[in-house]
């Protein structure tokens, strides 16, 4: 089970992290059709098309990395005062009811999305460039297969604090900024203060 929890952590991981890239191509994409457009007017055909096939693309497969890292919205008005126990028992039955037949619903209709647009080599109806977006469609499914790897770790997670009481927290690979400015005061106040 533990392996299991590792091994999904990772995946996800290195899939978030991965398409994470997407936002410097997003970033130079639209810088250079914001310099082609109002500089040289000569606004490219194509450029909005593909910073929006590259957004849903990161957001898709950023979904499975986000969810091992706990970065998902939750109502933790009410979920932070129970016991862990508690709090993944509540986990346990959502995942069950809510999460996995909507996971798999995304998996299989995404399925029938993809196949179509591969058969016919569909492309973007709002741009003159005529952009492919078959690719983009099987994104749908690439994403729900993440998640669906992932829930299942998430589930694993949920029967160990039922067991033991703890939360098996995943790996920090990511701080937030304010969060490393305080470690550094707090550091630099000890130091200050042998």
């Amino acid at each position: 089970m533990l392996q299991y929890i590792r091994f999904a952590d990772a995946v996800s991981a290195w899939f978030g992290k991965t398409f994470a890239w997407l936002i410097v191509f997003m970033s130079v994409g639209t810088g250079y059709e914001v310099f082609v457009r109002y500089v040289m007017n000569k606004p490219t055909s194509w450029a909005l098309d593909v910073s929006f096939i590259m957004y849903g693309t990161l957001f898709m497969m950023g979904g499975a990395y986000t969810l091992s890292r706990r970065g998902h919205v939750r109502g933790d008005f009410l979920y932070r005062l129970w016991s862990p126990r508690w709090q993944a028992r509540v986990d346990l039955v959502l995942y069950i009811i809510f999460f996995f037949p909507g996971v798999s619903a995304l998996i299989f209709a995404g399925w029938k999305y993809a196949s179509r647009s591969w058969e016919y080599g569909e492309v973007s109806v709002s741009s003159p460039a005529g952009i492919p977006i078959y690719q983009f469609k099987t994104v749908i499914v690439a994403a729900g297969i993440l998640l669906f790897i992932q829930g299942i770790a998430e589930v694993f997670r949920c029967i160990h604090c039922i067991r033991t009481g703890i939360w098996l927290e995943p790996d920090e690979d990511v701080f937030e900024t304010e969060d490393l400015l305080i470690q550094q005061a707090n550091k630099a106040e000890k130091d200050a203060h042998p």
